[in-house]
C-alpha cells in the first residue's frame, strides 16, 4: 500500500519540471528552425519538394 501512495505522490511533474520542458522544447525548436533555414537544407528541401510534386502517378 505504500508503493501505491509514493506513486500517486509522484504522478505528474511540477512546475518547475514543465518549465525546464518547456525551455528545452524551445531551445530544440530554434536549433531546428536555424538548421531548416540554412542555405544548403534549404535548396535539399526544395529539391525534394520539387521532385515529389514531379512525380508521375
Amino acid at each position: 500500500m505504500l508503493a501505491v501512495v509514493a506513486a500517486r505522490r509522484d504522478a505528474g511533474m511540477v512546475t518547475s519540471e514543465y518549465a525546464v520542458g518547456v525551455i528545452a522544447a524551445v531551445a530544440f525548436a530554434a536549433a531546428l528552425y536555424k538548421v531548416v533555414t540554412s542555405g544548403q537544407v534549404g535548396e535539399e528541401l526544395q529539391g525534394i519538394v520539387g521532385r515529389a510534386l514531379n512525380v508521375q502517378m
